[in-house]
């Protein structure tokens, strides 16, 4: 059985409500697994699915802040973190933020407006201001030089080899219940499934999942198996024939009988019978011509 105590490098399952703290004491919500939260600070997202989020702890992959509070931490034990910037999203960098002229996002296609995120060369930013044919971008983090609140919940703990597999399959890419999972000694068998074959996402969260399973899962050697059927064409379904019984009770047409004074009805010749059947009618004495 798992242990209840979060350790570095395990997997759990979080739900949280995450906010930004104000200069004037007030709080923004900027991320939550709460489709309620959502609403009631007027941040909800119809594309988003609002359910309690798997991490790996103690990896790097959170800020430095709220990884703190959950080492040691009990799952189902809600909690209340302040992360200061540093421990957070960093300082703000003066450097990050660029003039670019409107002619460049004109040339994209790209209406330029303030708050409109937009990926340049690589870098994700943020347009924060338009005026006079030039574009102000903010490449820094959103979150950068802002103090963080994380109120948070652990529900769980990837306790088994599988867990840990699907929950890295949820956390890059989603559908993890789809995915097929064998695993045999230190081999791990993963069968694809159909939605994958011609997903986009999945070609490129396929190089993030295998990264992670090297990181965390224990197989040493991980096979991903894509399935295709042939499928035969179908088959004309043969005519329905009547029963031998239902033929065999239809009554037999019985030739009508001669009218009185008419003539007799001609009786049917003779068919020859084959050379065959002649001699085989032949009497043991008697011999056929060719042979006398």
């Amino acid at each position: 059985m798992a242990s209840e105590t979060i350790d570095k490098g395990d997997i759990i399952w979080l739900e949280y409500d995450a906010y930004t703290m104000n200069p004037n004491g007030t709080q923004t919500l900027f991320d939550t697994t709460h489709e309620e939260v959502a609403k009631k600070e007027s941040k909800f997202d119809e594309k988003k699915v609002y359910v309690e989020q798997p991490v790996i702890v103690g990896k790097d992959r959170l800020f430095k802040g709220l990884e703190e509070a959950l080492l040691g931490a009990k799952i189902g034990e809600s909690k209340e973190v302040t992360i200061p910037p540093e421990k957070g999203a960093g300082a703000r960098d003066a450097r990050l933020i660029e003039l670019k002229t409107e002619r460049e996002f004109l040339r994209r296609e790209i209406n330029p407006e303030v708050g409109l995120e937009v990926s340049i060369s690589g870098r994700r930013g943020t347009i924060t201001n338009v005026a006079a044919g030039r574009v102000r971008v903010d490449f820094n983090n959103p979150l950068a030089g802002k103090t963080l609140k994380y109120a948070f919940k652990p529900t769980k703990k990837a306790a088994s080899p599988e867990e840990r597999i699907r929950a890295v399959l949820d956390m890059d890419y989603g559908l993890a219940e789809q995915f097929k999972i064998q695993l045999r000694g230190d081999v791990a068998e993963i069968q694809v499934p159909d939605v994958c074959k011609t997903d986009e996402k999945w070609f490129v969260s396929k190089f993030r999942v295998i990264a992670d399973l090297r990181e965390v899962s224990d197989a040493k050697l991980t096979r991903f198996v894509e399935e295709y059927e042939k499928k035969e064409p179908k088959k004309e379904e043969a005519k329905e024939e009547k029963p031998a019984e239902a033929k065999a009770e239809e009554p037999k047409k019985e030739a009508p009988a001669p009218k009185a004074g008419g003539k007799k009805a001609r009786q049917p010749k003779a068919k020859p019978v084959p050379e065959a059947r002649v001699e085989e009618e032949l009497s043991k004495d008697e011999k056929a011509p060719e042979e006398l």
